[in-house]
């Protein structure tokens, strides 16, 4: 396979910049050109539910300080929408019909927010969490203290309360789960999470979902859930997740996944979709991973910023397959914690090392004897131990993880 004169990446986001940093370390010297319909230059996400959002940063962390890419000869488009991808003319087309010609097309759309299909879905006070400028309005509006009421408890959900208390608002989070976060952490680790905010003063309505939002003047006033019962608000938050922005790749012909929550650009384990110029990375990608045998599309930071790096070699020819293992971290209050794999809370075994109750601990799921997910949370020495069984699933007695010295089982 020639090396490529022209790369085009869609998408301003880390997967597509951490691409062209990589690009650029690796001595490719052909032109690079990243489009996005963001004002602002590549950044990082997890600082829009954290420090920005608690008020401890004032920026996120850029992906490149801001002469990276001219330094670098790398093309830069903000506020550039793209309205098609022809792979048969080989060209991506903005919004006003310039054309981009490319030999390797990577793209990197991210994701948009679920909303909330249901009356008052319009009014003014009615926030979601994406963007830099999402982040900014909610934190002004946080400030202003109030009643403040979170539709969803997954990790952004609870970031956010945990940022609104924070500010001295009154909280209440709205899931229609059992539990805070219980697809991914079950039972008895969600637990937890939901006896940490309702020590820190949060109000849980579990179990029910939101039926509509109310106001006045067009302004939000109170969220009524499916019961009946009027949440008074001033500022509401909707947080149910994200869809991957895959509108463009369907329009090119590209092959969609329906394996995967959400749905997906299909790629190999290489990033290549089922155009053989054209790859995909970050939200979008539905891609195979050789240790899980099946489909992933992880939406969170490290999948993100590791398979955008990654992908770069194989858009100047090589064919390696992505085979790290899934990462996300999380802070809310005084609690931190790591998430390393894959777990499925209802079918694995939870075996925990360490005092739930005081939050510091590690959970381990474990499959067929397997360690499959290992989570700590205000413990800090074992990282790369846990990295390591994990990504080996080093298999181990369950007794052994309570108590036995960790970096011992890896070998």
């Amino acid at each position: 396979m020639a090396e490529p004169q022209r790369i085009v990446i869609v998408g301003t986001g880390l997967a597509g910049a951490s691409a062209a940093g990589e690009l650029r370390a690796t001595g490719f010297t052909g032109q690079v050109t990243i489009i996005g319909a963001d004002s602002h230059r590549p950044y990082e996400l997890p600082a829009l539910s954290k420090g920005i959002l608690l008020g401890d940063a004032e920026e996120p962390d850029w992906v490149h300080d801001e002469d990276f890419y001219q330094k670098n000869d790398v093309e830069l488009l903000l506020s550039t929408s793209v309205r098609e991808i022809a792979l048969g003319d080989r060209v991506v087309v903005d919004g006003s019909g310039t054309r981009y010609p490319f030999d390797r097309l990577l793209l990197a759309t991210g994701s948009r927010p679920r909303v909330l299909p249901v009356p008052g879905a319009d009014l003014a006070g009615l926030h979601t969490l994406r963007s830099l400028d999402d982040s900014r309005a909610l934190l002004a509006a946080l400030r202003s203290g109030g009643r403040v009421v979170v539709a969803g408890g997954g990790w952004i959900g609870c970031e956010v309360a945990a940022a609104a208390r924070k500010h001295g608002c009154e909280v209440t989070v709205v899931e229609r789960l059992p539990l805070p976060l219980h697809p991914v952490l079950g039972d008895t680790v969600a637990a937890v999470f939901r006896d940490l905010h309702e020590q820190n003063g949060v109000v849980w309505r579990l179990g029910v979902g939101v039926a509509e939002f109310t106001g006045e003047q067009g302004k939000i006033t109170g969220v009524r859930l499916d019961g009946g019962e009027l949440l008074p608000a001033d500022v509401v938050v909707v947080a149910i997740g994200a869809v991957p922005r895959v509108e463009l790749a369907h329009a090119a012909g590209l092959e969609l996944s329906d394996s995967v929550p959400g749905g997906g650009v299909d790629t190999d384990a290489g990033l290549r979709t089922s155009a053989p110029d054209v790859y995909a990375a970050g939200d979008i990608a539905a891609h195979f991973h050789p240790r899980y045998g099946r489909r992933l599309r992880v939406e969170h930071w490290a999948n993100a910023k590791d398979p955008g790096t990654h992908v770069a070699g194989n858009l100047l020819g090589a064919a390696e397959p992505y085979t790290a293992s899934p990462y996300f971290f999380s802070d809310q209050y005084d609690l931190g914690m790591e998430v390393r794999g894959l777990a499925n809370p209802f079918r694995d075994q939870l075996v925990v090392r360490g005092d739930l109750a005081a939050r510091e601990f590690i959970a381990f799921w474990l499959r067929d004897g397997a360690v499959h997910a290992a989570m700590n949370v205000n413990m800090w020495d074992d990282g790369d131990a846990l990295q390591a069984m994990v990504d080996k699933q080093v298999v181990v007695e369950p007794r052994q993880l309570e108590q036995a010295d960790l970096a011992g089982m890896v070998g």
